[in-house]
């Protein structure tokens, strides 16, 4: 009897303590989450409801109109299309090549140093001072046309032709290229010696070292590096904006310049229904990559 007293006693004990740490750990998390709650999750639910009514004042509930609206507009059409292609080009080249940059830095180069400084130097530069660059390089008078016409060959005013796309990649990549080369050489680095001592032993070339040991290590790293450049590629209005303004060439009118102009001419409906199928899209795409990465890298976190 004494001893189920004392078996009580500590279960209350315990049960007391296991509460008062699930308020601790309760209140610490409270200005997370209500953070979190506040500019995030109830954002979003607005946004979700202003796609579904007619307008804000007299919010008429319609369903799938707006969405219909927006999908059938040529300029959102326009827009899909234009930020599909840069994304598809430009986001596998800022991994590939930053990744290549990387595996070279990696190794014993003459001026690793001054090399790493010209890739990281776009992320200290300001972003109006990037595109005031390009200008001076793009500009039907700029640099590159100056070098063109030395050459023999005629001007081309670069933003406002079917090379207006390609000079927004080349940007982008300029700009990006440096913050992915340092987190593919982090995750060089944190590859285990001893399992590419193993491979020098065995006789492994450089090209199966690679594909059977450091890109199976480097799958995580990979994986963020992409979702983050595509962020960034969905992000690249900022630019396109400051070097061409809200109607630029047709092939750099991406999707954000459909959604800036529904703001400033206050559709919110077409605004909101435009946001969402682009956040629906994301999380497909993103998705997918984290399904690919656990597939291919779950032996090594094993």
């Amino acid at each position: 009897m004494h001893k189920e007293k004392k078996s009580g006693r500590k279960k209350t004990r315990a049960s007391k303590t296991l509460r008062k740490q699930k308020v601790g750990s309760g209140l610490y998390l409270a200005p997370s989450l209500i953070g979190v709650l506040l500019f995030y999750i109830i954002p979003f639910v607005v946004v979700i409801f202003y796609s579904m009514v007619d307008n804000p004042i007299a919010k008429n509930f319609v369903f799938m109109d707006n969405y219909n609206r927006v999908i059938q507009n040529e300029a959102f059409k326009t827009g899909v299309i234009n930020t599909a292609t840069f994304s598809a080009v430009a986001v596998p080249l800022a991994v590939v090549l930053s990744l290549i940059l990387a595996m070279v830095l990696d190794t014993k180069l003459p001026f690793r140093s001054q090399f790493r400084t010209f890739f990281l130097s776009p992320l200290m530069v300001p972003v109006a001072s990037i595109v005031l660059i390009w200008q001076v390089l793009f500009h039907y008078n700029g640099a590159i046309n100056e070098v063109l016409v030395a050459l023999g060959a005629g001007k081309i005013d670069w933003m406002k032709s079917q090379f207006s796309q390609i000079v927004v990649i080349i940007l982008f990549l300029w700009k990006n290229l440096g913050y992915n080369m340092i987190l593919f050489m982090a995750a060089l680095a944190s590859i285990p010696k001893d399992i590419l001592e193993v491979a020098r032993l065995e006789s492994a070339t450089p090209v199966q070292t690679f594909f059977y040991i450091k890109l199976r290590y480097l799958s995580s790293t990979i994986l963020f590096v992409t979702i983050m450049s595509l962020i960034s590629s969905f992000k690249v209005f900022r630019e396109v904006y400051l070097l061409t303004g809200n109607h630029p060439y047709p092939t750099v009118y991406m999707l954000q310049h459909f959604m800036n102009n529904a703001f400033a001419s206050l559709d919110y409906q077409r605004l909101s229904a435009a946001a969402i199928l682009m956040s629906l899209v994301m999380i497909v795409i993103i998705g997918t990559l984290f399904i690919v990465e656990n597939r291919f890298g779950k032996d090594v976190e094993g």
